[in-house]
């Protein structure tokens, strides 16, 4: 018989003891291929498509999954005809990783990066409606009724955004911190929806991918992402 127990890969991908895996497949709850698998499967964890509760399970043992702290006038590509700095040049370079969405050259925060193109385009694909949260500090103070158009939908020249979660996280003399969340991937998405409600951005920090946040991450440091967090990252981008 060929391949691995199937509750040995189950283990060995963050599912707890083979007992607790063998719980799993007994419920039902694990699928290799589209169907459900029985006790005592066998698999090949480089080719099979396994899941547990129709979450893809991670198990090929060269994808890698990285979270960077990016920080401003870093440019999110592999390479720059300018000669900038990239995000590629932050992180290891072996295996090769790419970032998973963009951020501007100067807009600060998390970025996932990964050589996994199944939860790269799960995560950027629009009908899956990813939020991403940025704090952003803004010139002026944001009325109730500019707040309320935030979260409404406001109208750019690439047509009408999404609402967004909005609200004000902090007062400063000559402007404010608001929070904003997400769910679309446009250019400059949140820098245009607050100029065009009147308050243009002077800083903006991505502080949370989905589930994902990182507090104490420094600018232009980066840390493997858990097993969990990946788990969660395939779950929050439908599974």
């Amino acid at each position: 018989m060929e391949g691995e127990r199937l509750q040995k890969v189950l283990a060995r991908a963050g599912f707890g003891s083979r007992r607790a895996a063998e719980q799993l497949i007994a419920e039902g709850r694990v699928t290799v291929g589209g169907d459900v698998a029985a006790l005592g499967r066998r698999v090949d964890p480089e080719r099979d498509r396994i899941a547990v509760d129709g979450i893809p399970v991670v198990t090929r043992a060269d994808l890698v999954y990285y979270l960077l702290n990016k920080p401003p006038r870093v440019v999110t590509t592999a390479r720059d005809p300018q000669h900038r700095p990239t995000v590629v040049e932050l992180v290891p370079l072996e295996p090769r990783v790419f970032p998973v969405g963009r951020l501007d050259y100067e807009t600060e925060g998390l970025l996932v990066m990964t050589n996994d193109g199944d939860l790269a385009q799960r995560l950027t694909h629009p009908r899956h409606g990813f939020p991403k949260t940025y704090l952003a500090e803004v010139e002026g103070h944001p009325s109730r009724g500019a707040l309320r158009r935030l979260r409404e939908g406001v109208v750019l020249d690439d047509g009408p955004t999404a609402p967004a979660r909005v609200r004000i996280r902090g007062e400063q003399a000559t402007g404010s911190v608001v929070e904003v969340s997400i769910t679309e991937g446009r250019n400059r998405q949140v820098r245009r929806m607050m100029e065009a409600v009147g308050h243009p951005v002077t800083r903006l920090v991505r502080t949370r991918i989905g589930p994902v946040a990182d507090a104490a991450l420094g600018p232009g440091r980066w840390r493997p992402l858990t097993v969990r967090e990946v788990r969660e990252l395939y779950r929050a981008a439908g599974g």
